[in-house]
């Protein structure tokens, strides 16, 4: 399965018009070489040919230069010299070419905003979908639990291999920070999500998740976990639906060791 990256393919995304902008211009100078070969094989043609037939001949003996099919047709000694230093700006041109347009499009930003191209669909349609954010330990956990209980789950992760393991793993995976950029909760769809869990040790970010989450979805299920109870009170008013808190689930479940 793919990933959605939210920042490289903005990157990508320029990389693919800076190609375009270079194509262009390396298409304008090979036009131009078209042009004044064509000129001048016209001026240097002292046959009595008429001069639209002069032109065509010309016309095509520049393509000819210009796409390498040799197909030439017969030159007297100075057409033969102008074609010489044709063919060498044409070369110049065409390493030219090369230099400004090989390796970009197999960029790894290019290549992530292809695969965020073919994922876009896949998240347009999702909804009623249940998204992880953190897949490590709880969140690998949790997530493997939802899916095997028939739900759609979204994956976030802002860690190159956490996202790579759960793309492996057959998940809908978006790379990103959600504790910085709402962009990356607005592609997991959470104006539709059917619930959201928040499995991340930063606080702070679950806060802000929380928070941001709340405000895109102000009826979205959001279950977040929390060490205290201090900042199960943040979170609650954030806009958490439940909070598990970690020192009351441990506590618990170790005077159940008494009974």
């Amino acid at each position: 399965m793919p990933i959605y990256r939210v920042i490289e393919p903005r990157v990508g995304h320029q990389r693919i018009n800076e190609w375009w902008r270079r194509a262009r211009r390396v298409l304008g100078l090979l036009a131009g070489v078209i042009f004044a070969c064509t000129l001048g094989l016209v001026l240097l043609d002292t046959s009595s040919e008429p001069p639209l037939h002069k032109l065509l001949l010309a016309l095509w003996n520049s393509v000819n230069l210009v796409t390498t099919l040799g197909d030439f047709s017969t030159f007297d000694p100075r057409q033969r010299l102008f074609m010489l230093g044709a063919m060498l700006f044409a070369m110049v041109i065409g390493a030219y070419g090369i230099s400004q347009l090989t390796g970009i499009l197999s960029s790894a930003d290019v290549v992530a905003y292809r695969e965020n191209r073919s994922m876009q669909r896949t998240l347009d349609s999702l909804s009623g979908h249940v998204v992880v954010i953190g897949f490590v330990s709880l969140g690998q956990l949790l997530a493997g639990q939802l899916k095997r209980a028939g739900k759609q789950v979204v994956v976030i992760d802002r860690d190159e291999a956490n996202a790579a393991i759960a793309a492996d793993a057959g998940y809908v995976v978006i790379k990103g920070d959600a504790g910085l950029d709402d962009e990356v909760l607005k592609h997991a769809r959470i104006d539709t999500a059917g619930a959201l869990f928040v499995t991340t040790e930063d606080a702070n970010r679950n806060l802000s998740i929380t928070l941001m989450s709340h405000t895109l979805n102000a009826t979205l299920k959001i279950v977040v976990t929390a060490s205290n109870e201090r900042w199960g009170e943040l979170l609650r008013r954030a806009g958490a639906s439940e909070v598990i808190i970690a020192e009351k689930l441990l506590a618990e479940a170790m005077i159940g060791q008494l009974g």
